[in-house]
């Protein structure tokens, strides 16, 4: 799917800060139709807001319930939305919630105070620090679930005093007291405090001082924290990469799954990886190259769910396929070389190559992918499934040239037998016409005599 601008209307294609496109997913009928978001979670990253704020914001603007499956990373909008609708509503988030009203940039971090109800926005970049400028149904629930406080999503400092001890006050006055309310969306709240204690909660915090801890353990998590923070807000150089670099990365993503035992069920996150990376079409050549092995017959069915999300109606993924299953087949010669005919059938059955990429590859021999000679071999023992598939598409096209003949049949006896039932009334007519002007013509010959 490629990445655009943060703001998109910068048309500036060295723009430094990207975001991926949204990819949704309609799932479900009916009453229960709903929209997922499937990559929010990279989206939500790249803005540097919680993923929960713009999801919040496109049920706001849709007039739609949300729903967050925070142990999946699905983030979904009730009822059925294209990609591009989200996405142009998506802008208008970022406009109001995300950019620097001073400078434009997104490098902006939100801060809440439940207390005043008040929403600040402050920037690195400029050192703009204010209100919320915009006055939205969002600033509720922002204020009910403030951004996350943890240092490696947020790029916080680590640091001890106000925060720490205000956050245990909070967690004790809720245990003794037991004052705690929902949220509209399952959050956990502590109920305000009464006003004698907040008075008394205020006066505390004057007494304090900010401590830091400026032990060098701390001192590393903070240069840390500091460095994920700009890596959520900065675009990566992984796209200024070339494309074998960018197929090196993916590679290695793939291959520690693999080695980890974690690649089931991580197949959405290979594709949205191939999309970032702008190699989809590509990918299958990767996965060949990691999936398969001698027991490719047994791996084909293993794998089936995760080629088909590359190589479904796009005719390019499927020719690189193809030339990495050449690949495999090359390194393993022995056993795989015999069995081509059966391992292209099954890849054929199992939908993930289709009849017209596997014709085409057949009609032309190349040393892209292997040696002339293996190429050349390998098209000779494909030989009989290739004939098997041609003979197929001559049996179908004989069937079909039959049919239309016999429609043309059908239809040229209807086309005879109409005018036959009514020829009789128009032909009839004239014949009893010329009959009596024949014998009023033998009357007047008479008559003349």
């Amino acid at each position: 799917m490629g990445s655009v601008n943060v703001n998109r209307n910068v048309s500036d294609a060295f723009y430094r800060y990207k975001m991926p496109r949204i990819m949704a997913k309609v799932e479900g009928k009916g009453n229960g139709i709903k929209t997922v978001i499937v990559n929010m979670a990279e989206v939500a990253k790249a803005i540097g807001r919680p993923a929960t704020y713009p999801t919040k914001y496109f049920g706001c603007e849709l007039g739609a319930q949300t729903q967050f499956d925070f142990k999946n990373d699905r983030f979904i909008v009730n009822g059925s939305h294209d990609a591009a609708k989200l996405q142009d509503l998506l802008d208008g988030f970022i406009r109001k919630f995300v950019l620097c009203p001073s400078c434009e940039n997104p490098e902006t971090i939100l801060s809440v105070s439940q207390k005043k109800g008040l929403i600040s926005q402050s920037c690195k970049a400029c050192g703009f620090h204010g209100p919320l400028e915009f006055n939205h149904k969002l600033n509720t629930f922002i204020l009910k679930n403030p951004p996350n406080l943890n240092p490696a999503a947020q790029g916080s400092s680590l640091t001890e005093g106000k925060r720490g001890k205000r956050g245990k006050k909070g967690a004790t006055n809720g245990e003794t007291n037991g004052e705690n309310r929902l949220s509209d969306d399952g959050g956990d709240l502590p109920l305000e405090a009464p006003e004698k204690h907040a008075q008394e909660n205020e006066e505390e915090e004057d007494n304090e001082h900010w401590a830091v801890d400026v032990s060098e353990e701390a001192v590393r998590a903070r240069m840390q924290d500091l460095t994920d923070g700009a890596k959520g807000l900065t675009v990566s150089d992984d796209l200024e990469k070339t494309e074998k670099q960018r197929m090196d990365l993916l590679y290695e993503m793939v291959k520690r799954k693999r080695d980890a035992g974690t690649l089931d069920g991580a197949d959405k996150e290979i594709v949205v990886e191939a999309d970032r990376l702008e190699i989809r079409s590509k990918a299958p050549l990767v996965l060949a190259e990691l999936l398969f092995n001698q027991n490719m017959p047994q791996q084909i069915k293993k794998h089936r769910v995760l080629f088909l999300r590359f190589t479904h109606d796009d005719h390019k993924a499927q020719k690189y396929l193809l030339g990495g299953i050449e690949q495999v087949i090359g390194l393993h010669k022995d056993a795989l070389l015999p069995k081509v005919s059966g391992i292209l059938k099954l890849f054929y059955d199992a939908d993930i190559l289709e009849e017209k990429v596997l014709l085409e590859w057949a009609g032309k021999e190349s040393k892209k992918y292997v040696s002339k000679e293996l190429s050349h071999e390998i098209h000779e023992r494909a030989e009989p499934f290739i004939r098997w598939l041609r003979e197929a598409e001559e049996e179908e096209s004989e069937s079909d040239e039959e049919e239309e003949d016999d429609l043309e049949i059908e239809y040229d006896d209807r086309a005879k037998a109409s005018p036959l039932k009514e020829q009789p009334k128009p032909v009839q007519k004239p014949v009893a016409a010329a009959q009596e002007s024949e014998e009023e013509g033998d009357d007047l010959d008479i008559d003349a005599i």
